[in-house]
């Protein structure tokens, strides 16, 4: 069976998913096969695998860091909110319902015997498991039925290492903290903590770091930098919706609706040097783009009734009329449509039916069954100003409950108005280059300006300038040692 070392974190956002992706990279570029895991994850942003179940993207994110396919037992259990007191509940890539919270809490146990079969399958084939925890392991209100941090830990008998957040500030007492609310076997498992995303000279770090040490009784085992890479995030937590981004020579604007998920399909437009994406959510925001992008969203319904509410809804509708290109991403494409209905209550959203943007010839109908599956194929027959996409191969995968079309074509539309339920339709070479041509030709500018570059070696630097910081900020030995029962 595999060697085993578990990341958890002192609280949401203490940068877990990228210590445990780094990590990966370390261990594949040291000759080992490593996977990636965590038993439970909650999250809008998810990705179907090639089998065509569905998990979370922060796994996905570590397995391209391994060098591995992505495969739902990284991910057993997949939590996508659907409301403020309830989620989608998908175990093994496969939907089981929707669960309020206080339903899953009771029956999240029942879960066990499916985690411990992907974990143990998992460890079968690989030589080091890289275990990634979830919030923080001193939830004391839910450390009952825990099957995430430490109950997971002693489910498959990990070794932890507790990282905590400086930049947010209270590093010294997020680590002591958390520990001192451990149960005394918990403590026993937490080897090392590390203080992560420190901008500054360590020497000033260095009289608390001897402090922390003594109190919690374990070694600081890294002192990790504020890493500037570029991978994409796992949530809605993530910095890229706070950028005050400057409009650049092509200005793209991404409706940023209050249940978005999947708003990594518009990474590829935020490699480009003079291209700006920014992510609105007011009218004021929104400006004069050149494209607007309108995303996925857990709950097509409700956000369709925000983007009315907000004043938004005109907004594109002025500026598609205006000739500014309008793109709509799967919950995005079924609002461009004529209308959409839920008569089975899928959404949960208490509407049966709204009108759309009325941009796109459709209607949607929610069903209860989920359309989940990794496509691809070529574009044929695209009409209006992406018509250069005609010939493109695309490559995506398709996670939806709403059928708009007997037969969905990859992309519909014309004029200057798109949209398709694939998400990474933007991925595959020359799509994100051959749509900035579009919008090029149409401001009367110089692609070439925008500085475009080799999408996969660009991602590949990017796990290893985080395997560097990983390494350089962590004490590697004392990790193998973890790793190897020797601490």
């Amino acid at each position: 069976m595999a060697k085993n070392i578990m990341i958890q974190g002192t609280m949401s956002n203490a940068g877990k998913s990228l210590l445990a992706a780094g990590l990966c990279r370390i261990f594949k570029q040291d000759g080992y096969k490593v996977a990636p895991f965590k038993s439970q994850n909650m999250a809008l942003n998810s990705f179907i695998t090639r089998a065509g179940g569905e998990m979370g993207r922060a796994q996905v994110v570590q397995a391209e860091a391994a060098g591995i396919a992505p495969d739902v037992r990284m991910n057993p259990i997949l939590l996508k909110p659907t409301t403020d007191v309830g989620s989608q509940v998908i175990v093994n890539g496969e939907v089981q319902g929707n669960m309020r919270a206080m339903e899953y809490y009771r029956r999240k146990r029942d879960y066990i015997p499916a985690i411990l079969e992907a974990y143990n399958s998992l460890a079968a084939e690989y030589d080091i498991i890289v275990i990634e925890g979830a919030g923080s392991p001193a939830e004391i209100n839910l450390k009952q039925e825990d099957i995430v941090n430490m109950g997971l830990a002693k489910l498959v008998d990990a070794p932890v290492l507790l990282v905590g957040d400086i930049d947010r500030g209270g590093v010294f007492a997020q680590l002591y903290g958390t520990v001192a609310l451990l149960e005394p076997e918990e403590r026993a498992r937490v080897k090392g903590t590390v203080v992560n995303k420190f901008r500054g000279d360590r020497a000033i770090l260095e009289p608390g770091i001897q402090i922390l040490e003594q109190l919690c009784g374990v070694p600081v085992a890294g002192v990790v930098p504020y890493t500037h890479v570029d991978i994409d995030d796992e949530d809605s937590l993530t910095e890229r919706f706070a950028r005050n981004t400057a409009r650049k020579l092509v200005d793209i604007a991404v409706i940023r609706l209050p249940r978005i998920s999947n708003f990594t399909d518009f990474s590829p437009f935020e490699r480009y040097e003079n291209v700006s994406v920014r992510y609105v959510d007011t009218v004021g925001q929104l400006h004069q783009p050149d494209m607007i992008l309108l995303p996925g969203t857990k709950s097509t319904i409700a956000d369709l009734g925000w983007l009315r509410q907000s004043g938004l809804e005109a907004a594109i509708q002025k500026a598609a009329a205006a000739g500014t290109l309008v793109f709509g991403v799967c919950g995005g494409y079924q609002m461009l449509g004529r209308s959409v209905s839920d008569p089975e209550q899928v959404e949960a959203a208490g509407v049966t039916q709204i009108l759309g943007l009325g941009l796109l010839d459709m209607d949607t109908v929610f069903r209860a069954e989920k359309v989940q599956l990794q496509t691809q194929g070529t574009f044929a027959g695209v009409e209006g100003m992406l018509s250069g996409l005609n010939g493109l191969a695309y490559t995506g995968y398709e996670i939806h409950m709403g059928r708009s079309q007997e037969k969905m074509p990859a992309l519909m539309g014309k004029g200057n108005v798109y949209g398709s339920y694939i998400h990474g339709i933007f991925d595959a070479p020359g799509v994100s280059d051959r749509i900035l041509q579009a919008v090029c030709k149409q401001k009367g500018i110089d692609f070439g300006a925008l500085a475009t570059f080799d999408m996969e070696q660009y991602k590949e630097r990017q796990y290893d300038l985080l395997a560097d910081a990983v390494r350089n900020g962590m004490d590697m030995d004392f990790v193998y040692r973890v790793l190897n029962r020797e601490v």
